[in-house]
């Protein structure tokens, strides 16, 4: 029987150099699929927001969307650590929101863990949130609630100085209490720099092989985003693919009669069907 993946597994597998194998979820289905798969944890992603909802980007994800999907995958998961998502503007206006909000996605959506966006500038509203006794994963890198401020969603510290930045970001962010910090579109020489001057395990989406960990959208993984797909993205399965045909499948036997078959329906009494008439 699978033991119970939790914060302190992740230390753990980094201690023994596992790698730690993390995929999104949004629902019950899929995050009973991914758990008894024995991935190590599920995000609740507020990447929710492009590949579920159709938006153009993460930010019009609420806080309550997140604990929504949060309950639905953690009804499905036995194993995993459930880490959700703090969604654009639940930690940005105070500490104390930061906090009430973080445990919100605890309490009522059931999620083990929180992930929050943001180094230096957050540092110590991660400090706040840690300090309330909820485990909080970083995320540094190309953090897509900035993506206005980016300029679009692009390759990060490229250059000297926000190398440095992204550097001393993950620093503060290990200084703060987080049990793991996602390097998001990061050179993979510098993730490897991180990862090797770090005591905390770092996951890895785009930011190549030397993180502790790696992480991926299971929307891109299995094939079923097709409004593009990032150069980081591996796709294990052609969904977008399989699926199409079997609806096609389903809409000709429709159409000529042959769904549903006998196996397909109930029997009813030849008296009572009798009496009917």
């Amino acid at each position: 029987m699978a033991q119970k993946f939790t914060v302190k597994s992740f230390q753990e597998a980094k201690d023994n150099n596992r790698k730690i194998s993390m995929l999104t979820a949004y629902d019950y289905s899929m995050a009973k699929i991914v758990d008894a798969a024995g991935i190590d944890s599920v995000l609740v992603g507020d990447s929710l927001g492009m590949v579920f909802q159709g938006n153009e980007s993460t930010l019009p994800v609420t806080l309550d969307e997140i604990i929504y999907h949060t309950k639905a995958v953690v009804r499905g998961v036995k194993n995993a650590l459930v880490v959700a998502d703090m969604p654009f503007l639940s930690y940005h206006v105070s500490k104390e929101e930061a906090v009430r909000n973080a445990g919100r996605m605890i309490k009522e959506g059931g999620a083990e863990a929180v992930k929050m966006e943001g180094g230096t500038l957050f540092s110590e509203t991660i400090k706040a949130v840690v300090d309330a006794q909820i485990p909080v994963m970083g995320h540094i890198g190309l953090t897509p609630q900035s993506v206005n401020a980016f300029g679009g969603f692009k390759v990060q510290g490229k250059d000297e100085q926000s190398a440095k930045r992204i550097w001393e970001d993950a620093k503060l962010l290990e200084e703060a209490g987080v049990f793991a910090i996602t390097l998001e579109c990061i050179p993979d020489k510098l993730a490897q720099l991180i990862t090797k001057s770090l005591r905390i395990p770092t996951i890895g989406i785009g930011a190549g092989k030397s993180c502790d960990g790696q992480v991926l959208v299971i929307n891109d993984m299995l094939g079923m985003f097709s409004d593009f797909v990032p150069r980081f993205v591996k796709q294990y399965a052609k969904l977008n693919i399989e699926i199409t045909a079997a609806v096609q499948h389903y809409i000709a036997e429709v159409r000529e009669g042959d769904f549903p078959a006998g196996e397909h329906t109930f029997d009813m009494d030849a008296d009572i069907l009798e009496k009917l008439y």
